[in-house]
């Protein structure tokens, strides 16, 4: 394996110390980027961390300096805004650097649930029913759907504003979450049919040949029977909370015969509809009758160790220096050029 001179692009706030000291690692908000920038140089990489926030000179000039191979790029946002992300990497593309995970074209398309599931549609890849309502827009609720609804941000990502609040049963709870998402959020919102039942996840691998990975699935062991079952923001992020109900993830149980090969298939369509390219977690939600819904796609999603998408790449076989060690090399191998 040749030692590369990567350079990882991260928040600059998410800089892990070179001496975590006696830190719970498994709660700390940089374990990704530790974990990363251990795992490189462990494998023998020159490694180099690079904190940015909304400054590209940083960028350009650690590039011209250092002269790396290819950005790890873990960065979710740029200045603040999350769709700045693919700008960054359109950034990277000018400059002729390989980057790793998802190009500009399919993080775009990702990020904006709004989008994606227009493609679904016309893919027909099965999806809610959805309306997106854009911040300053009046708020209807159309004819062709029903409630119950799950209200989220178009674009944010994380279970960013996600709640219980977020289903809605009637249009005057419809209008208050809609409002929420305008002022708290800050984005357009979308709202979708909800789908009840049980979520499932789906990670993907690759440029133009794909590797899909078993499918995980989102555990309420100890949840009311009369709660709906949602990765709210809680779910997400809550050690507190996710102890107290329960809450976890690990691989699908007992799904109907040739159901994981159906929701692998389709997981493949997703990523292929939006050119992704790199690596990507696919969610889906399965109801009572055994029909499956995409609900979302997110390019580069969380690669921590222990993380969902790692976890369930060592079920198939891959270690996770083995994971980031083929990420790098589709980074490497990946040509802006020859999208779509």
């Amino acid at each position: 394996m040749k030692k590369l001179r990567v350079l990882v692009l991260m928040h600059e706030d998410l800089v892990p110390p070179e001496n975590p000291g006696d830190v719970d690692l498994a709660t700390v908000a940089w374990k990704t980027e530790y974990d990363v920038v251990t795992t490189l140089r462990e494998m023998g990489h020159e490694v180099r961390p690079l904190g940015v926030r909304s400054d590209l000179d940083v960028i350009r000039t650690a590039i011209e300096e250092w002269k790396p191979h290819i950005a790890f790029n873990l960065l979710e946002e740029f200045d603040g805004v999350a769709v700045y992300d693919q700008n960054v990497v359109s950034y990277l593309e000018l400059l002729r650097v390989p980057y790793t995970g998802c190009n500009p074209w399919g993080l775009m398309l990702g990020r904006h649930k709004g989008l994606s599931k227009k493609i679904f549609s016309y893919h027909r890849i099965p999806a809610p029913q959805f309306v997106v309502f854009p911040v300053g827009r009046r708020v209807k609720f159309p004819k062709r759907m029903s409630f119950p609804a799950i209200v989220k941000s178009v674009s944010q990502e994380a279970s960013l504003g996600i709640s219980k609040a977020s289903i809605v049963d009637d249009e005057a709870r419809l209008r208050e979450r809609v409002a929420f998402v305008h002022g708290h959020v800050g984005t357009d919102a979308i709202v979708e049919q909800y789908i009840e039942g049980r979520e499932l996840y789906v990670g993907v691998l690759g440029n133009t040949r794909l590797q899909v990975f078993p499918v995980w699935e989102l555990y309420f062991a100890r949840m009311p029977e009369d709660e709906h079952r949602i990765a709210t923001a809680r779910v997400k992020w809550s050690h507190k909370y996710r102890a107290k109900y329960g809450i976890g993830s690990g691989p699908a149980k007992e799904l109907p015969e040739g159901l994981t090969e159906r929701i692998q298939a389709l997981a493949k369509r997703v990523y292929r509809s939006l050119e992704l390219s790199g690596y990507a977690r696919l969610d889906f939600r399965l109801d009572a009758d055994g029909n499956v819904f995409v609900l979302e796609a997110n390019p580069n999603p969380e690669i921590a160790y222990g993380d969902d998408f790692a976890e369930s790449a060592e079920l198939a076989g891959v270690s996770y220096a083995a994971l980031l060690q083929r990420i790098v090399n589709l980074g490497l191998n990946w040509r802006p050029d020859r999208l779509g």
